[in-house]
């Protein structure tokens, strides 16, 4: 994987290369791109395609020890990526952590569209049962390392306070296993995912940002899941709404990790906005 340095430390990204529009994936808590492998593969021929592993857990190299690590300090490291790499006309997409959110309304200046699959909003942060459990686990001395060490077990992974609601068939256990590893042997990489966890006011930042998204001026799609557990159904048709060039697609049989549960559809349904939202000359 290629690396860039940036102030908060050295980040490792995937870059399928070519020459088409640009599509920034991104990733939720103790996961890296690979939850879009599926999505990437049917779109990569068409689109270069981008996906930074964040500080949030799976990622390889620990940051600097005064990184700010808290949900506005991570969004602006997504914002600092896409600049170093001088990438324009971003299509940014989300999954599960709703700092691309913030990306969008602070530094909206190199991004054509966004794509909101279903993904942390308003003030559902952290959200449902496994960001709950996430929260009070991770906040407790060595909570981290011993919660990586439970995620080990199989039976763990599909519990409802753990990955059991995020996606309705399980994470394949290979790259389950490659996100915990980073955590499990390095103290650094766990130091830099407590220092997310327990940072104070993200609630009230989210939801603030979520609101400012009335100011994006780009076309923007909403892919939500309509039985998802965690990310509340009723906030997809609140952000449609709510974005000026907004649209909605409801999906069926699927929870939060829609790239893993529907990435055809998904794929499909990306494509499609993007091919409808031609940039200006």
């Amino acid at each position: 994987m290629p690396e860039i340095e940036l102030s908060c430390g050295t980040i490792s990204y995937v870059d399928t290369a070519g020459q088409g529009p640009v599509l920034v994936f991104t990733h939720g808590l103790l996961m890296d791109g690979s939850v879009w492998a599926q999505v990437v593969g049917a779109l990569q021929g068409a689109y270069r395609c981008i996906l930074p592993t964040l500080p949030l857990g799976a990622h390889s190299h620990p940051m600097r020890p005064d990184a700010d690590l808290s949900l506005h300090g991570q969004a602006m490291i997504l914002a600092q990526f896409i600049e170093r790499l001088d990438l324009r006309s971003v299509t940014l997409i989300a999954n599960d952590w709703g700092g691309p959110i913030l990306t969008a309304v602070e530094h909206p200046e190199r991004l054509a569209r966004l794509v909101l699959t279903p993904c942390e909003a308003f003030d559902n942060i952290p959200p449902g049962l496994p960001g709950a459990f996430a929260g009070v686990s991770m906040a407790l001395p060595g909570g981290v390392f011993l919660g990586a060490q439970l995620l080990r077990w199989r039976a763990m992974r599909r519990l409802p306070f753990t990955f059991g609601w995020m996606s309705k068939r399980p994470v394949p256990e290979v790259v389950f296993d490659a996100w915990l590893r980073p955590c499990l042997s390095d103290a650094g990489v766990r130091r830099d995912l407590r220092k997310y966890v327990c940072t104070r006011g993200a609630a009230a930042k989210l939801k603030n940002a979520t609101l400012s998204l009335r100011h994006f001026r780009g076309p923007a799609l909403v892919a939500w899941c309509v039985e998802d557990r965690i990310m509340p159904p009723r906030h997809c048709r609140m952000l449609a709404e709510l974005l000026p060039k907004g649209r909605l697609v409801e999906f069926e049989d699927a929870f939060t990790l829609l790239s893993l549960d529907q990435p055809v559809r998904l794929a499909q349904a990306i494509d499609q906005f993007v091919r409808d939202t031609p940039l200006a000359a």
